[in-house]
C-alpha cells in the first residue's frame, strides 16, 4: 500500500513537471492522484500508528476535495460550458466549509463532545453525497459530450467507472463500521485505490500518451495537407477494372485505410457490391486478400512517417495507430511480414543511411 501511495505521488508530480503531459486538465488529475495517495497513507498509518497528527489530518475531508478536482478534470477534458462562467468552483465549497468547521471546533475546544460526533456524521454523509452526485453527473456529461474523440471518451468513462467501484466499496466500509463496528472491508478499499493508481500509470500515462501523439501526428498532417497519394501510387498495378479503380480512389483520395475499424463489408457497401464479389475481384486482379491490400497502404504510409525526421519524436506505436493499425502487435506483425524488419529497425536504418 505504501509503495502504491509513493507511486501515486510520483505520477502526480510527473504530470505537472513533464512538458509532454503538462496541461490544465492534467493539473487537476495530478491533484486527484495526490489526494488518493494521501488518503491511502493517512488511513494506513492511522490504523497502524497511534499518532495525533494523523488523526487531525484525517479530520480534513480530503475525499470532498478529491470529488471536486476529479469532476473539474472531466469538464476540462470535454470542454464543457461550465468552464466559461466558473460555476464549477462551487463544487469546492463543501471542502472549504469542512476545513473552516474543523478550525472552529479546534478553537472552541469541542472535540470529544456530542457536537463533535454529530459533525463527524454530517461531514461523512455530505462527503458520500458529494462524491456520488459528482461522479454520476460527470459520467452523464462525458456521455453527452460532442467535442471529444472516441478514444478520450472511452478513457474518461473508464476512469469514471473505476471511481464508481471505489465509491461502492467505500459505502460498504462505512456500513460495516457503523453497523458491525469492524473495518475489514477497508482493506479492499485500499487495494482498489492502489489498483486505480497503477491503472492510471499504465493507461493514463503510457497509453494516453500514445493516443495524444497519434492526434498530434494527425493534426500536423492535416495542417500540412500531406497526402499519401504519391506514396501509394507504386502499389497500384495496371488494371482496367472499374471496381479496382474505385477501390484505389477510396484508399488514395479518402485514405480509408487509416480507419482501424475498416471492414470488408464497409468497402463492399461503398463500392455497391457484395463482400464475396469484392474479395474475388481483388484476389483475381491484384492477387491479394482485402486485408493485405489495405495493410500495404498502411505500411507505405508508416514508412513515409518513419523516414521523415519531423516524426522522430513520436513513438512507433503512435505512428502505427495514425496509419490505421488497431494495435502495436498488428502493426509490428504486418510490417515485419512486408519488410522483414520491425518498424523500429526500419527507423534506425533510415537515420543511418
Amino acid at each position: 500500500m505504501i509503495a502504491s501511495a509513493i507511486m501515486g505521488y510520483f505520477v502526480s508530480i510527473a504530470l505537472i513537471t513533464t512538458s509532454f503531459y503538462k496541461s490544465r486538465a492534467n493539473n487537476y488529475l495530478s491533484l486527484s492522484l495526490f489526494l488518493i495517495a494521501t488518503l491511502i497513507l493517512l488511513d494506513l498509518l492511522g490504523v497502524t500508528i497511534d499518532n495525533i497528527a494523523f488523526e487531525i489530518l484525517n479530520l480534513f475531508m480530503l475525499d470532498m476535495l478529491f470529488a471536486a478536482t476529479l469532476f473539474t478534470y472531466f469538464i476540462i477534458q470535454i470542454k464543457h460550458e461550465l468552464l466559461n462562467n466558473n460555476r464549477y468552483k462551487w463544487m469546492y465549497l463543501p471542502f472549504v466549509c469542512s476545513v473552516l468547521l474543523e478550525i472552529s471546533m479546534f478553537l472552541l475546544d469541542l472535540y470529544g463532545s456530542i457536537f463533535d460526533i454529530l459533525i463527524y456524521y454530517i461531514k461523512d454523509l455530505t462527503s458520500f453525497a458529494l462524491n456520488i452526485f459528482l461522479i454520476f453527473w460527470g459520467r452523464k456529461l462525458i456521455k453527452n459530450a460532442t467535442r471529444i474523440s472516441d478514444d478520450k471518451r472511452r478513457w474518461l468513462l473508464r476512469v469514471n467507472l473505476f471511481i464508481i467501484g471505489i465509491i461502492i466499496n467505500w459505502i460498504f466500509t462505512r456500513i460495516e463500521f457503523y453497523i458491525f463496528n469492524s473495518v475489514y472491508t477497508i482493506y479492499m478499499l485500499w487495494i482498489l485505490l492502489s489498483l486505480f493508481l497503477w491503472w492510471i500509470l499504465y493507461y493514463g500515462v503510457f497509453k494516453l500518451q500514445i493516443i495524444a501523439q497519434k492526434e498530434e501526428i494527425h493534426e500536423y498532417l492535416v495542417s500540412k495537407k500531406t497526402s499519401s497519394l504519391k506514396i501509394n501510387r507504386k502499389i497500384k498495378s495496371a488494371t482496367t477494372s472499374k471496381i479496382i479503380t474505385q477501390l484505389y480512389q477510396l484508399m488514395e483520395e479518402e485514405e480509408l485505410y487509416k480507419n482501424p475499424l475498416l471492414s470488408r463489408l464497409e468497402l463492399a457497401i461503398l463500392l455497391g457490391i457484395s463482400e464475396g464479389v469484392l474479395s474475388q475481384i481483388v484476389n483475381q486482379e491484384i492477387n491479394k486478400s482485402i486485408i493485405q491490400f489495405v495493410n500495404e497502404y498502411r505500411i507505405e504510409a508508416a514508412k513515409d512517417l518513419l523516414h521523415d525526421p519531423v516524426f522522430n519524436k513520436y513513438s512507433v506505436e503512435a505512428i502505427g495507430m495514425e496509419v490505421g493499425f488497431k494495435s502495436k502487435s498488428a502493426f509490428y506483425s504486418a510490417f515485419k511480414m512486408s519488410l522483414k524488419m520491425s518498424p523500429g529497425a526500419f527507423r534506425k536504418l533510415q537515420k543511418t543511411s
